[in-house]
C-alpha cells in the first residue's frame, strides 16, 4: 500500500493513524502541497479533487481519508474499528460525518489560517470549534470512546484536527473528557503522532 499526503494535513495523518494502529505496511509518499503537487496532471488521475490522503493498494484507489478508513476496516476484517451490528455502525457513521463537517469547518478551519494562512473566518470557525467541542465533551463522558465503549474509526478520524485544535486558537481547557480521550488515543499500541507547529496557543 501506499499513502499520499502532507505531514501538516490532518486527513493524511488521520489514515496513517490507523494504518499504524492497524500494524499494516504502507509507504508514504510525500505530497508538496505548497508547490500545489496535489493540482498536477498525474494525481488528479489519482483523485479529480486534488486532495490527500490518497491510499493506492494495488489497482485500487481510494480517495478521502474517511473513506479509507471504511476501506481499510473492510479490507481487513477489523469489525472491532468498524462494527457491523446496525446501530454502533450508524453511531460510528454519524461521527464520520461530524468529522467530515462540523470538525471541518471548526478546528479544522481555524488551524486553516494560522499554518497555511488561508484566508478564511478565523472567528466563526473557533466559534464553531467550541460548539463541536462541547458535544464532543458530553458524547464522551458516557463510555470515555465517542461511539462505542471501545475505540472505533469515528475516534481516529477526529483525533487529529481536535488534538491540534491549539493551533488554531481553540483552547481545550474547557473540555476535560476531551483531553482525557486525546490521551487515550495516544496511548494505543501503534499510536504515531501529528506533527505539531508552533503556531496559535501552541506557539
Amino acid at each position: 500500500m501506499k499513502l499520499y499526503g502532507h505531514p501538516l494535513s490532518g486527513h493524511a495523518h488521520r489514515a496513517w493513524l490507523y494504518l499504524s494502529l492497524l500494524g499494516q505496511p504502507a509507504e508514504w509518499v510525500d505530497v508538496d502541497l505548497l508547490a500545489r503537487a496535489h493540482k498536477t496532471p498525474e494525481f488528479l488521475a489519482m483523485n479529480p479533487f486534488g486532495q490527500v490522503p490518497v491510499l493506492v493498494d494495488g489497482d485500487t484507489v481510494v480517495n478521502d481519508s474517511n473513506a479509507i478508513l471504511v476501506y481499510l476496516s473492510n479490507k481487513l476484517g477489523r469489525t472491532d474499528w468498524l462494527p457491523e451490528a446496525p446501530a454502533q455502525a450508524a453511531a460510528v457513521q454519524r461521527w464520520l460525518s461530524v468529522a467530515a463537517g462540523d470538525l471541518a469547518f471548526g478546528p479544522a478551519r481555524a488551524r486553516l489560517v494560522t499554518v497555511f494562512k488561508a484566508p478564511l473566518d478565523s472567528e466563526d470557525a473557533i466559534s464553531r470549534a467550541h460548539v463541536l467541542l462541547r458535544r464532543m465533551d458530553d458524547a464522551l463522558a458516557a463510555t470515555g470512546w465517542i461511539a462505542a465503549d471501545h475505540p472505533t474509526i469515528a475516534d481516529v478520524a477526529l483525533y487529529s484536527y481536535t488534538a491540534r485544535a491549539p493551533e488554531g486558537f481553540v483552547d481545550l481547557a474547557e473540555y476535560p473528557n476531551v483531553r482525557q480521550w486525546l490521551a487515550r488515543v495516544e496511548a494505543l499500541p501503534g499510536f504515531v503522532p501529528f506533527q505539531q507547529t508552533a503556531v496559535g496557543l501552541a506557539a
